[in-house]
């Protein structure tokens, strides 16, 4: 994968003249390249490109999107001035940084192994030949593996949590 793209072009008085007379465009240069092998996991591929976009976008914004109440966490449901109002909540801004804070979370996690986290013990297998030559495997005797699943599972709703937050808002990701 190549991507190149140049900031936008500082738009002057004459280059109306120039796009009327001859037909001059000063637009954004925009260059793509996708190889075949960037989509074989494009949700990995993806996830090391949007993070860091993410990242700079929370750290830099000067501004803040509006993230409905449904979608906040309990401690960040404000009250609106009026019934109807279009004026932000007191929580507004904090409900903007949390909910990409929680997109953030979601493809920095998918970019790493984040499931040995809630692996312990260790893991002793043997294998036990068969009668009808088939092969079956047991557990050791110092076998001490185990996994959370209820952590698991907390984890995983949490990313996908992350990217549906990521998809609803998607066209609030401006700064």
């Amino acid at each position: 994968m190549q991507v190149n793209i140049t900031k936008y072009p500082t738009h002057r008085w004459y280059h109306n003249f120039l796009n009327k007379v001859f037909g001059y465009k000063n637009e954004q240069a925009v260059y793509v390249q996708i190889d075949k092998w960037d989509t074989w996991s494009m949700d990995y591929t993806l996830a090391y490109i949007v993070a860091p976009m993410l990242v700079q976008l929370r750290d830099t914004t000067h501004s803040f999107g509006n993230v409905d109440i449904e979608d906040r966490p309990e401690h960040l449901v404000g009250t609106l001035p009026t019934p109807n109002s279009h004026e932000p909540d007191e929580f507004a801004e904090q409900a903007w940084d949390w909910a990409l804070s929680e997109m953030i979370f979601a493809f920095e996690s998918k970019s790493k192994d984040w499931e040995e986290q809630f692996y312990s013990g260790e893991s002793d297998r043997v294998f036990k030949d068969l009668e009808n030559g088939y092969i079956e495997w047991l557990e050791g005797p110092n076998h001490t593996f185990e996994i959370d699943m209820k952590g698991m599972e907390k984890y995983q709703d949490r990313i996908s949590n992350g990217f549906r937050l990521f998809g609803k808002y998607y066209e609030g990701l401006w700064s």
